[in-house]
């Protein structure tokens, strides 16, 4: 295990044997948490109404714990952050860092309807193995890990890996940007990705979710439930399923994504953003 300190800094940072200074510094996980991480901590010093002004929180160590690899590239880091303050106060530093995905709301209806017709909105699901939920069929909205991509060329990507649709990436529209403005540069308040958190306990992931609507045959419809797709030769074993726009809530229960894509779209339309 070798040790060295972030660059112009005073942070120690511990790696594990099958990781490398140059790899760690240029993960998209770790560069984005660490420059959003010291940036906040910047917000206690420079704005004397901010919480922690009169003790602040410094960075003090990151502890590299584990990573996995998906072949040789990295995937996954566990983390420990040594966060203190002047009166040895300290703050909970154990991170799971996998970087930003993307959720993607498809939405069908039937060609034969009236155009902006509210009626037979239809939602397209996966039905898929997600084994650090315990399950072989668990139901959620499509996604995608974002790695180095575009948020919409990911969405693109996935849309074709996942669903077996062509959509352009002009045709998306992102969810989670609308619903967060981006920041003035004269605002003061701490700098997060515009985008859904699902579980800031422990992870870094951040989701945006995306929308497409699209007309279709009506007898396509029908078609795409039970429909078997994903990349099999990466362990993608993935079953389509249809559900009622309204049903949404109850079908996607389980999942964060189609609850934050259900609740993000109602919103937005009583906000006449979309």
């Amino acid at each position: 295990m070798s040790t060295f300190k972030l660059p112009d800094t005073e942070i120690s940072v511990k790696l594990v044997n099958d990781l490398s200074k140059e790899e760690l510094l240029e993960f998209p996980a770790f560069k984005n948490w660490i420059k959003t991480l010291q940036g906040n901590l910047y917000l206690q010093i420079s704005n004397p109404s901010h919480e922690f002004y009169k003790s602040p929180y410094v960075l003090r160590a990151i502890h590299i714990q584990a990573i996995d690899r998906f072949g040789e590239r990295l995937g996954f880091i566990k983390l420990a952050a040594t966060i203190t303050n002047s009166e040895r106060e300290s703050l909970l530093g154990a991170v799971f860092l996998r970087g930003a995905s993307v959720g993607m709301m498809v939405l069908l209806q039937p060609d034969n309807l009236p155009q902006g017709s509210p009626d037979e909105k239809h939602v397209l699901l996966t039905v898929q193995p997600r084994i650090p939920a315990g399950g072989l069929q668990f139901v959620e909205l499509p996604a995608g890990m974002v790695e180095g991509r575009t948020f919409k060329g990911t969405v693109a990507t996935e849309i074709k890996q996942e669903l077996d649709l062509e959509i352009p990436e002009e045709k998306l529209i992102n969810l989670t940007e609308l619903a967060i403005p981006e920041k003035k540069v004269e605002e003061l308040g701490e700098i997060t990705p515009r985008a859904m958190f699902p579980s800031t306990g422990g992870c870094d992931e951040y989701i945006q979710i995306v929308l497409h609507e699209m007309a279709v045959p009506r007898a396509q419809l029908k078609e795409w439930t039970g429909k078997l797709t994903g990349l099999r030769d990466e362990g993608e074993k993935i079953t389509l399923k249809l559900v009622k726009l309204e049903e949404l809530w109850c079908e996607g229960a389980r999942d964060a994504k189609a609850l934050a894509a259900l609740a993000l779209y109602e919103g937005l339309k009583r906000a006449g953003k979309l």
